[in-house]
């Protein structure tokens, strides 16, 4: 499983130091910002395509899409 944290920069030192004495934990790999900010996105994305799926969410035409251009 993966999780991303949002962990204040003061306390990143500390919070890898504790991981590191963890044994379950395979392993950590800090990512930067915008990384962090586009998998949200995707995330988001994902979830609308859901919606649209059930039913819940009008999709946009490709005319529309290209038209916001």
């Amino acid at each position: 499983m993966k999780i991303i944290l949002d962990i204040k920069d003061n306390k990143v030192a500390f919070f890898l130091e504790m991981l590191k004495n963890f044994t379950f934990i395979k392993q950590v790999t800090p990512i930067s910002n915008s990384k962090a900010n586009f998998i949200n996105e995707i995330k988001d994305a994902l979830n609308e395509l859901e919606l649209v799926k059930e039913g819940k969410l009008d999709a946009k035409s490709a005319d529309d899409l290209i038209n916001e251009l």
